[in-house]
């Protein structure tokens, strides 16, 4: 079988529907940075999630290639992340998400190496006829963190929020969102598949002690 993330690392990518507190490992993610709502019909969001998965499949499917990774091993394309801000404001303003700045990122295999993702890049963009110039390998080390499972649409992620914000004060610590530490939510539901009522998120923010 396949390596699944969401399974192999269950605390991470499947959490309960409660605040919980975790110490995230750095690890390595295919990013692509952008800005503008994320719902705008062929936007820049779209386009970014176009590219994020055209180079995505095409280290999946490298193995099927005369281009060999070392220590390569088959696995299931990690979710789609996402890391959120907006300057000027603190937390996150749901109502105006034109202002929105985003880091969309797809998880790696700790096997894949800048090499290996330059190849990946380079091929996509021949095979797709498609610009993936803004793909970046980039490793992201979120430390110390509250998350918790989702469950409906976006735009009610606040009431979420309010309850990992709770948990946390009622804990000893505080929010540690600034411009290296995000927002941060996994999608674990194709919102073009799935009623919106039934969308899973995982919602994670850094914390750090009182």
């Amino acid at each position: 079988m396949p390596f699944d993330f969401k399974k192999e690392f269950k605390e991470f990518y499947l959490p309960k529907n409660k605040p919980e507190i975790v110490t995230v490992p750095k690890a390595n993610f295919i990013t692509v940075r952008g800005k503008g709502d994320p719902n705008e019909e062929g936007g820049a969001y779209q386009r970014a999630l176009n590219v994020l998965y055209a180079v995505a499949y095409t280290l999946k499917m490298s193995y099927k290639t005369d281009y060999k990774i070392e220590g390569f091993f088959e696995y299931v394309v990690p979710p789609l992340e996402g890391f959120w801000w907006q300057d000027g404001v603190d937390g996150v303003n749901y109502s105006d998400k034109s202002s929105f700045n985003w880091i969309s990122a797809i998880r790696l295999p700790d096997f894949v190496t800048q090499k290996d993702f330059d190849w990946a890049v380079e091929t996509a963009a021949k095979k797709k006829k498609l610009d993936c110039s803004l793909a970046k390998f980039e490793t992201i080390d979120e430390g110390l963190c509250v998350q918790m499972m989702h469950l409906g649409s976006y735009d009610d992620e606040p009431a979420s929020v309010k309850l990992m914000d709770d948990f946390i004060a009622k804990n000893g610590y505080v929010n540690d969102i600034n411009g290296d530490r995000l927002h941060h939510e996994i999608y674990l539901s194709d919102p073009r598949k799935t009623a919106p009522e039934k969308w899973k998120t995982v919602i994670r923010h850094p914390i750090k002690k009182v």
